[in-house]
């Protein structure tokens, strides 16, 4: 009987699924569509040696479900939405009581809330997984983040702690809390994603555009920060892209393009960003919270601009802005969007953070924020090497308030904020956007002042025009007051 089970066998499932079977367990696997059944057995054959035994295909759920030792635990990897519904509709009706469902897609975590209530009914646990790392890190270890029963991570601990990422900190994984708070984290690391490659690609725009720096050039600037405080999965990778010439690309149906060894893959790339939603969903969330999440924001922003490629294309001719670029000492410049985006780095992370602590709060999941941060240090997309130094930050003070305020980033960013405040303002002077730059700085500056006099004209603007009321400062805190504004206010 095998110890896990895994349906859905797109490139994620059937990644994860070797990767379960070469770490020495045993796995049965399924799909609608039988035709990927075979693809996975035949891949195993080629792939996994002497463990390509572990893994034995089924065509028939009722037949996939029978050959998994009890209590069953089986993992789906399908799209969200109603795939996920109509895949726990299929499972439930061959489970039994005490078995494990866990869901590896991105899914709104509300709805897995709403789902683990079904199945509890039923006495099956459903557990909500966060799976990150791409179909490299399904193959050779992602970070997981499993929410949901505490008795239901219990029994796959064992598996899933073999499968993830493996760091000098322990395997990329950890219990991170109740039903819905899986999803929930790795919604967030989504979220810090979005604003991490932005503020790299506003890395790259400044030293192209305003530096002159040429792609080799540029390769070489991102490979040389790839080796100190900015050492990272994006930075390791923009380093690769900026040097790829203009070889090895393919159509969407597989046929190679003629290569072009005289300019670079990057350059032919068109300016116009997808979005998968998951940085939509934190957006949305962080609103939901009330908690400020500008880096996160910028970038969701920054992209729905960028997919809007024909308005640009109206536009840019008909908007006038700067026309003299500045003289700058190339190497100061280097080293001021070097330090400008570490600082908006740091920005970004404590902004995602404090979200996940809101909603941990709200719903008493009881997140290990300094756990979070270290199960991000391998197999995500978002891995860092300055991870472990957030959950340093952590480990001193389990409730710190921000990351911000941590001894190490405090004395950080106070060192290399000029370098930032720098690059901003050139940015503001040459007419060059740098939202996630610009809103990260800003976020900084009003957390670092304890008056804002322009939020005190905001609410007397909302009580003249709403009747909202006010607090004073000369009252207790809490206590509501309302102006006659004028001789029509009551």
């Amino acid at each position: 009987m095998a110890e896990f089970g895994l349906y859905g066998l797109a490139v994620m499932g059937q990644n994860f699924a070797l990767n379960v079977a070469e770490k020495g367990f045993s796995i049965s696997v399924c799909n609608r569509s039988p035709s990927k059944v075979d693809t996975c057995v035949e891949r195993a054959e080629k792939e996994l040696g002497e463990n390509a035994s572990n893994l034995k295909g089924y065509k028939d759920p009722a037949e996939f479900i029978k050959s998994l030792a009890k209590p069953r635990k089986v993992m789906f990897l399908v799209k969200a939405g109603a795939p996920v519904d109509a895949c726990i509709d299929l499972f439930l009706e061959h489970l039994e009581e005490g078995d494990v469902l866990i869901d590896g897609g991105n899914e709104w975590f509300e709805n897995s809330v709403r789902r683990g209530e079904r199945c509890s009914e039923k006495g099956i646990m459903y557990l909500a997984m966060g799976v990150s790392g791409g179909e490299e890190g399904a193959r050779n270890g992602p970070s997981l983040m499993p929410g949901g029963p505490r008795e239901a991570y219990d029994l796959i601990k064992p598996i899933i702690e073999k499968v993830a990422a493996q760091t000098e900190a322990g395997p990329c994984t950890t219990y991170i809390g109740g039903p819905g708070s899986g999803n929930y984290v790795k919604m967030v690391h989504n979220g810090i994603e979005y604003s991490d490659m932005e503020g790299i690609g506003e890395a790259y725009t400044i030293l192209k555009h305003v530096g002159g720096l040429d792609n080799e050039e540029l390769a070489k600037v991102f490979s040389e920060w790839n080796k100190a405080e900015l050492d990272s999965f994006l930075i390791e990778i923009t380093a690769k892209i900026l040097a790829k010439r203009d070889t090895d690309v393919y159509t969407d149906g597989g046929e190679k393009l003629e290569g072009n060894e005289s300019r670079y893959v990057l350059d032919m790339v068109l300016d116009r960003t997808g979005s998968k939603g998951t940085g939509r969903m934190t957006v949305q969330s962080a609103a939901e919270h009330g908690v400020a999440a500008g880096g996160m924001s910028a970038a969701l922003d920054a992209r729905y601009i960028a997919s809007d490629k024909d308005a640009r294309g109206i536009m840019a001719p008909m908007l006038d802005g700067p026309t003299q670029m500045p003289e700058l000492d190339k190497e100061q410049l280097i080293q001021d969007v070097r330090n400008a985006l570490y600082c908006t780095k740091i920005c970004s992370y404590a902004q995602g953070l404090n979200l996940i602590r809101e909603a941990s709060r709200q719903r008493d999941w009881n997140v290990d924020l300094g756990e979070c941060s270290r199960i991000w240090l391998g197999g995500c997309i978002i891995r860092a090497k300055f991870l472990h130094r957030i959950k340093e930050a952590y480990d001193r003070d389990p409730d710190l308030a921000n990351l911000l305020i941590d001894s190490e980033f405090k004395e950080e960013i106070a060192t290399k904020q000029k370098s930032w405040r720098r690059v901003v303002s050139l940015c503001a002077a040459v007419g060059l956007p740098a939202p996630s730059m610009m809103a990260c700085l800003s976020y900084y500056d009003q957390y670092r002042r304890e008056t804002l006099p322009g939020a005190a004209l905001v609410q007397a603007q909302r009580d003249f025009f709403g009747s909202h009321t006010f607090e004073r400062k000369d009252k207790p805190r809490g206590e509501m007051y309302h102006c006659r504004w004028t001789d029509k206010h009551f």
